[in-house]
């Protein structure tokens, strides 16, 4: 963290946080020229991006970023990226994909068809990996897959579906410890120095732009994944996503969020039925009375 951050002024009557009026002007400054709402994120998280902005600069303090974008977009282009970048990779938490074979995919093979909306989906590593994971029991045709985020250059790499062979490593141990029999490298080919996964994955999946902050209701869903992000939302927001989520589920769907993430606690817990704590699987249940 700089050392020009987090500077307080005392006064007799009240302490003056330099460093949140800092954030907060900043937030106005990208609302009003680029149109995206920051305001209902959580400070702390901010911050965490805006330190390395700083740090990659070089300049004194989050102030300085305001006039940087006032004048340059492709400045702005950078901070978006900085401020929304996700921390994904295929098969992330091994232990939700098994439970999600064991207890989500019985039910969904009930269906003709299911439709799974992975919101803030990034750059899709996470998309592929459900596609995956539906391909191996039989099931991917019969499935619609909507990978969303608000970051446009994240939405260009996941439709490409093309991933550095560096990271290709890691995320075969991911796979092989979800529970699969099989071999990641059955499903992409090998392109200079990277990994393109094979257009049968993609051919029941879109990516498309949505912006949970303002965006509205995406669909009857038999399943939706949000797995982290709600962790960068305050609490007001958190309850208006996890809102417009129950009114893109369908009754029976499925709603996956993150392991350190939690419907208790929220005016939504008794619409969901937990079907594994650990992994923060929640099924929104019928109303009283329905079959």
């Amino acid at each position: 963290m700089p050392e020009s951050t987090a500077i307080v002024i005392n006064s007799a009557s009240k302490q003056i946080d330099i460093e949140q009026i800092e954030l907060d002007l900043l937030i106005r400054a990208i609302n009003k020229l680029y149109g995206y709402d920051f305001s209902l994120y959580s400070p702390s998280s901010l911050k965490q991006s805006l330190y390395l902005m700083v740090k990659t600069y070089n300049i004194q303090c989050i102030s300085e970023i305001i006039p940087l974008i006032l004048y340059n977009s492709k400045f702005f282009d950078e901070l978006l990226r900085t401020l929304s970048v996700g921390v994904t990779e295929m098969f992330r938490d091994p232990g939700f994909y098994a439970s999600f074979r064991n207890n989500v995919v019985p039910t969904l093979k009930t269906f003709p068809y299911v439709k799974i909306w992975h919101a803030g989906c990034s750059t899709g590593e996470e998309v592929y990996s459900m596609a995956i994971l539906l391909k191996e029991h039989s099931f991917l045709e019969k499935s619609i897959i909507y990978g969303t985020d608000f970051n446009r250059e994240a939405l260009n790499t996941a439709n490409n579906g093309i991933y550095p062979l560096n990271k290709i490593s890691a995320y075969e141990e991911n796979y092989n410890a979800s529970g699969s029999k099989y071999s990641l490298s059955d499903y992409y080919h090998k392109q200079y120095g990277y990994a393109k996964f094979d257009n049968v994955l993609k051919k029941g999946v879109t990516f498309s732009y949505h912006n949970l902050v303002c965006d509205g209701v995406f669909g009857e869903m038999n399943v939706i994944c949000c797995r982290n992000v709600l962790i960068y939302f305050n609490n007001d927001l958190q309850n208006r996503v996890i809102q417009l989520f129950t009114d893109s589920l369908r009754y029976g769907g499925f709603l996956c969020i993150g392991r350190y993430e939690s419907l208790y606690s929220t005016p939504y817990q008794h619409i969901y039925e937990l079907v594994d704590r650990e992994q923060s699987i929640y099924r929104k249940v019928f109303p009283k009375g329905r079959d």
